[in-house]
C-alpha cells in the first residue's frame, strides 16, 4: 500500500462485492480457504495447517476471531490481520496487515500477499479459482498464479 516501506507493516486494501458476513465465512473456513489461498488449510484446534502447491506446509495460530470483522492469524513468522468494514452498499473493504515480517523476506511477502487477494476477490465476485494448481509453476518458479 501508498506509503509501506521494506522491514515495516506490509498492509493492502481490496474492495470485494460481498458483505462482511460471507467473506469471513470464506476466510474462516477449510473449505473456502482452499478455493483461494492453499491446496489445503484445514483447522485443527486453534490453527489453521496450510498445505501449498510447493510442498511447503505451514501452521498458523489462530490468534483473534471476530465474526464477521475481524481474523488474525500468526503467518509465516508474523500476525496477519484482516479487518472487514461493510462498505455501506453490500460490499466489504478488506485491510490486511502483515507485521514483523522478517527484513530479508519483505518484498517476497509483500508480493506475495497480491497472490492471496486477487484469487480471493475471484472467487467471491465470479466463484473462479485462478491458481493453476501445477507444482511445476509454483511461487517457486516465477509464477504468480500457483
Amino acid at each position: 500500500m501508498k506509503g509501506d516501506v521494506a522491514g515495516g507493516p506490509i498492509r493492502w486494501r481490496i474492495h470485494l462485492p460481498s458483505p462482511p458476513d460471507q467473506v469471513f465465512a470464506v476466510l474462516d473456513s477449510d473449505e473456502g480457504r482452499a478455493r483461494f489461498w492453499a491446496e489445503s488449510a484445514v483447522q485443527v484446534g486453534d490453527a489453521i495447517e496450510f498445505r501449498f502447491i510447493n510442498g511447503l506446509r505451514h501452521r498458523s495460530s489462530i490468534l483473534a476471531r471476530r465474526p464477521p470483522l475481524i481474523l488474525t492469524i500468526d503467518y509465516l513468522g508474523g500476525p496477519a490481520r484482516f479487518e472487514l468494514t461493510d462498505d455501506g452498499a453490500g460490499g466489504t473493504d478488506l485491510l490486511l496487515t502483515h507485521d514483523d515480517v522478517a527484513p530479508e523476506e519483505w518484498q517476497e511477502v509483500h508480493a506475495g500477499w497480491l497472490n492471496v487477494l486477487f484469487p480471493l476477490k475471484a472467487w467471491i465476485a465470479h466463484g473462479v479459482d485462478l491458481r493453476n494448481h501445477d507444482s511445476t509453476r509454483s511461487w517457486d518458479h516465477g509464477y504468480a498464479d500457483q
